[in-house]
């Protein structure tokens, strides 16, 4: 460990000199590289030094207890080295969560694609409460939320909502969001009042950067049109609704929203940017490893992740056999215990496989 620390320290010295460098303010995307990578290391290196003080002190103590002849002095010794000893061993955790192999993409905001699954139109008023869950925790966390493309269904729901959230870590807290959520309660247009259970699939993408991806100009295809309406006065009589199209990787994305064209397709490039992204993320993992099934990282949305029990109050998470019994909390938003556990179930999973 004090191998590794001493690593960080290196390079820590070595960020700080080169972001000193007037010449890199030309060159944008190595200066944004760089920043990112001193944010995730700063905390660490700051953590490495309190454990080293901590290991400096401890030594001093042991060096008094053994060599001073002042009774005093030693008896002072003796009550302070169990804390500093305590304290050691509670950095050193920190210190080997904090060392792990870090996500690239932890620091970035989130595009939350939540759509609608089996079970018709109770599966599309289910969309719609996980939509209203993640706002509200957005809310709580005072992330600012964002919908880059909604299509609602007939009795209120939504068979597709696409979310921008903007946070300093949002994608390290929600990306284990990603998966099959499923319901199951009594439907509104169910008269004999048997309970139905219905599914919905959320996908976490980290908001990818001009920097993080190429998309080439002339691999796009854009179609204009007019945005779907109500009919009446609301119409758009100028086609403002924006289909861009990735014409390597056949991905899609739509914006109609806005009343503005750009901003539509402003929010368009923004989904198919992030979708690109993740795709290429996808195919990298898929090389380093074709038998990793864990949902951490992954964005796997074939898993089913939590299930949603309205007769007995009751939210699962399927991952962490972790239960709460306060449904209305949880669709308010109340996530924490549920995100918690799934951090420290895959700080747990990658110990486990770095053996540090």
């Amino acid at each position: 460990m004090l191998e590794k620390i001493q690593t960080i320290k290196t390079r820590i010295n070595e960020l700080e000199t080169m972001l000193a460098d007037p010449d890199l303010v030309s060159d944008f995307s190595k200066s944004q590289g760089l920043l990112r990578e001193h944010a995730m290391i700063k905390p660490l290196s700051e953590l490495s030094e309190e454990f080293t003080s901590v290991v400096e002190q401890i030594d001093q103590l042991k060096s008094i207890i053994r060599n001073d002849s002042d009774k005093e002095v030693v008896e002072l010794a003796n009550l302070e080295l169990p804390e500093l000893q305590e304290k050691q061993i509670n950095l050193e955790q920190e210190l080997r969560i904090a060392l792990l192999p870090k996500d690239p993409n932890d620091f970035k905001n989130v595009i939350m694609e939540i759509r609608a699954g089996t079970g018709g139109e109770e599966a599309s008023l289910f969309a719609a409460d996980l939509y209203r869950m993640y706002s509200r925790y957005s809310q709580r966390r005072g992330w600012p939320l964002e919908i880059l493309s909604t299509s609602e269904s007939e009795a209120g729901g939504v068979k597709e909502v696409v979310i921008q959230i903007k946070g300093d870590g949002a994608f390290s807290i929600l990306k284990h969001e990603s998966g099959g959520h499923r319901v199951q309660r009594v439907p509104v247009t169910e008269s004999s009042g048997r309970i139905h259970t219905s599914a919905a699939t959320v996908a976490v993408l980290p908001e990818a950067e001009e920097v993080d991806v190429e998309i080439r100009n002339e691999d796009l295809e854009i179609d204009i049109f007019h945005a779907s309406g109500h009919g009446g006065q609301s119409v758009q009589k100028v086609a403002t609704a924006v289909r861009i199209k990735h014409v390597p990787t056949g991905i899609l994305a739509i914006c109609q929203d806005e009343r503005s064209q750009h901003k539509n397709k402003e929010k368009a490039m923004a989904v198919l940017r992030s979708r690109v992204y993740k795709q290429e993320l996808e195919r990298q993992q898929k090389e380093i490893s074709e038998d990793r099934k864990s949902q951490v990282g992954s964005g796997d949305r074939s898993e089913r992740v939590r299930t949603y029990n309205f007769p007995q109050q009751r939210v699962t998470d399927h991952r962490t056999n972790m239960s709460q019994y306060n449904l209305d909390e949880v669709l308010d938003g109340e996530l924490d215990p549920f995100i918690n556990g799934l951090i420290d179930r895959e700080q747990q999973i990658k110990l486990e496989e770095s053996g540090i």
